[in-house]
């Protein structure tokens, strides 16, 4: 745009109506900055429709969707908002430190836990074929972030239930069908519940064209990278400024007062021992120290931990990381 342009759009009007769209359309899609991104807008309701199409693979990668775990919640010395080390299979400072809370036995420490479990996010290329709050998203390709209530339904209808039901695989272009996305607002919470399949059918009636949207795929691998993640040392300085210096010393003297009771009631059981008790108690002595020295019993963190491998809407799993 040259001066003078500038200059006779500045008379117009039309650079400051420009601009009142684009915030507009910020705000409406959450500020998120990142326009390969799509999202679906809801009402005043909170209610909201569109027809999307996922989509294969993108090129040299082998799955459709990528799954990633991250943190976000405030604490006293601000926000704590990062990938979390566990997409990779890796230890994460906030993992550890919610099997603390997990297990330190109060109430206080399991609901803090809560607050700051990991949020799961799935990713995948789409296709919009419908976008009445946005219609000049028809037609492209977009990236979609989604959660595991709309992955559930992605994998029932890999696996139907009944006998009658065809399975299919809805990120194919030729066997899969489109994803009819209803949301509204229940309790106060986005709720899909609705949203359902349409019939099988391909997505055009063109392979060239369906080839060029393939194409026009982004990676998704990139967003599991390591790059994106930041090494477990810096999450764990990021996590002690964000919950404040006394974070670690709470914990590790609840625990510690936890052992000292422990022994001190082995202690007065030796005290006044036959040789029964006496050997007893050594044995016990010698299984159950090693043991008080962690804090946390071996077999209920091995269970803990198994728990927290498998279901994001385990109640255990949520806090455990």
């Amino acid at each position: 745009m040259s001066f003078a342009n500038l200059k006779k759009q500045s008379k117009l009007g039309s650079l400051t109506a420009k601009l009142v769209k684009e915030v507009e359309k910020m705000n409406n899609n959450g500020a998120s900055g990142d326009d390969r991104l799509w999202k679906l807008d809801v009402d005043k309701s909170g209610n909201g429709y569109a027809v999307i199409r996922f989509l294969p693979a993108p090129e040299n990668e082998d799955l459709p969707f990528v799954k990633l775990y991250s943190h976000a919640f405030q604490g006293s010395g601000g926000w704590y908002i990062e990938n979390s080390l566990t997409t990779l299979g890796q230890k994460d400072p906030v993992s550890e430190y919610n099997s603390q809370l997990w297990n330190n036995g109060t109430d206080a420490g399991k609901e803090m836990a809560r607050k700051q479990k990991r949020k799961l996010t799935y990713i995948s290329n789409i296709y919009v074929v419908k976008d009445p709050a946005n219609p000049e998203n028809e037609g492209k390709t977009f990236l979609y972030k989604y959660g595991k209530k709309i992955f559930d339904k992605l994998t029932a209808a890999m696996q139907p239930e009944f006998e009658d039901e065809e399975a299919i695989d809805p990120f194919d272009f030729w066997q899969g069908a489109n994803f009819k996305l209803k949301a509204k607002n229940v309790a106060g919470y986005r709720n899909y519940d609705s949203s359902e399949f349409a019939a099988v059918s391909p997505l055009l009636d063109d392979d060239d064209a369906m080839e060029a949207i393939w194409k026009k795929e982004l990676s998704l691998s990139e967003f599991v990278a390591p790059t994106q993640f930041k090494t477990y040392e810096e999450l764990k300085i990021r996590l002690e400024y964000v919950l404040g210096s006394k974070r670690s010393n709470n914990v590790i003297e609840e625990e510690e007062d936890t052992d000292r009771g422990s022994a001190e009631v082995l202690v007065t059981a030796v005290t006044k021992p036959s040789s029964v008790i006496l050997s007893f108690v050594l044995s016990l002595l010698a299984t159950t120290v090693p043991l008080l020295s962690s804090g946390v019993p071996r077999a209920k963190s091995r269970e803990l931990s198994s728990l927290g491998a498998t279901d994001q809407n385990n109640d255990v799993e949520a806090f455990l990381f």
